[in-house]
């Protein structure tokens, strides 16, 4: 059957000397065999697999007779699959055929993370060198600049890329409901509570959980979670029995941690837990010709699935992308080139096309207009370094809180939609 469906089959017994290597292009996957294990052999098995982290491993299942032995839960965790024996045939083919999409589509992961800029070839770098320990990993950035796309990167080229990776946005997050979003909840725990319900940590055990814009995460929460950093435990709620969980915690944020932590919003003893490694995701604008490289992939990967005419950038437009601050980031080139995709009536995209002023046209140079920009900015750098606190603001600016209220809403600022 496997050598019907392509497949060479070479056996290697794990308590004897061995090597596993391919040859260029060859696709390799380990099938662990645990039907006949015995205690003995679990951890000569083990040591082989951990010389080869980055082999996908498919499990046939074991005898039970040393399922608890800590090195075979080790390598179960490795697994993508556990078969049941005796094996289907049909059931092994799917399994290698899933297990060999998943490793294509994974491959390039870290590809996505285009450019080719001093400040992104340092981001892959790091995000190779972070890949490969089991440690948190604290992502900065400004909104749009890839936090997530670098947590699936951290995910895909570690040990756990067979796992489960779990995105998490702890802004969106119902303040009543994220205990049990994330931890689980007993079957009567609350109104509602109709069934027992696993919480997003233990969906992703063995895995990777990504918790984007951790900043917004609530006190009683952030207790919880550093309990799961430092116990590697959680309790569901409703229940007093601790739940093991091994998962690597990553997290996001686009706002200043230390100052939350300085104003009384965020637990320090779990901000030294998180940011153990960090990852500082660069702005756009900072990019140079990164932003006409990633304005061309972007054309190239929307028009192979829509029909458009656009198939390239005039020289203006060019300019214009260069040239434009990017306050959006990479977010925000993605949807003016999709959207200039959609209206350019022309092959080549022009600034009109971008929404973007034509960088060849000098506009007429207004006071006014510079005042009102200043004014703005510095309403909102304030707003920024103080976790959008009025009050602190109102101080950093030496204006009275009605003051910065009418500033906001003068220079059409939405408190609510900023935090």
């Amino acid at each position: 059957m496997l050598a019907a469906a392509g497949w060479q089959l070479r056996v290697v017994a794990g308590d004897a000397p061995a090597r596993i290597g391919m040859r260029t292009g060859d696709r390799v996957i380990g099938l662990v065999d645990l039907r006949a294990l015995t205690a003995e052999q679990v951890a000569p098995l083990a040591r082989l697999l951990e010389a080869h982290s980055e082999l996908p491993l498919i499990a046939l299942d074991g005898s039970g007779a040393v399922e608890q032995h800590p090195a075979l839960e080790r390598i179960l965790t490795r697994c993508s699959e556990r078969l049941v024996s005796p094996v289907n045939a049909q059931q092994l083919a799917q399994a290698l055929a899933a297990c060999e999409r998943t490793r294509a589509d994974t491959a390039g992961d870290i590809d996505r993370l285009v450019g080719a800029s001093p400040a992104m070839l340092e981001v892959r770098a790091t995000v190779h060198r972070y890949a490969r320990v089991d440690l948190p990993v604290l992502i900065t950035g400004e909104t749009g600049t890839g936090k997530e796309l670098a947590a699936r990167a951290l995910h895909d080229l570690s040990a756990r890329r067979w796992r489960p990776f779990v995105a998490v946005n702890c802004g969106a997050l119902s303040p009543t409901l994220v205990q049990s979003e994330l931890f689980g909840h007993e079957r009567g725990a609350f109104t509602g509570a109709n069934a027992r319900r696993m919480g997003l940590f233990e969906t992703g055990n063995g895995g990777t959980v990504f918790l984007d814009e951790i900043g917004d995460l609530p006190a009683d929460a952030q207790t919880s979670l550093l309990r799961v950093l430092q116990e590697g435990s959680l309790e569901r709620v409703g229940s007093n029995q601790s739940v093991h969980v091994d998962v690597r915690v990553l997290a996001a944020t686009h706002v200043d941690l230390e100052q939350a932590v300085e104003q009384g919003r965020f637990r320090q003893d779990l901000y030294y837990r998180l940011d153990v490694l960090r990852l500082d995701m660069p702005p756009l604008r900072v990019r140079g010709d990164d932003i006409e490289l990633l304005a061309r992939r972007v054309l190239e990967e929307f028009r192979e699935h829509n029909q458009v005419r656009a198939r390239g950038f005039d020289a203006d437009a060019r300019r214009a992308l260069r040239e434009h601050a990017w306050p959006g980031n990479v977010r925000e080139l993605l949807n003016r080139v999709r959207r200039a995709a959609v209206v350019s009536e022309q092959e080549l995209i022009r600034p009109a096309d971008l929404h973007l002023a034509d960088p060849t046209l000098q506009p007429a140079i207004c006071l006014d207009d510079r005042r009102e920009h200043a004014e703005r900015q510095a309403v909102l750098d304030a707003l920024r370094a103080c976790g959008y606190n009025v009050s602190e603001c109102a101080r950093r600016l030496r204006v009275s809180r009605v003051t910065v209220y009418r500033l906001c809403r003068k220079h059409r600022l939405q408190l609510q939609a900023l935090r």
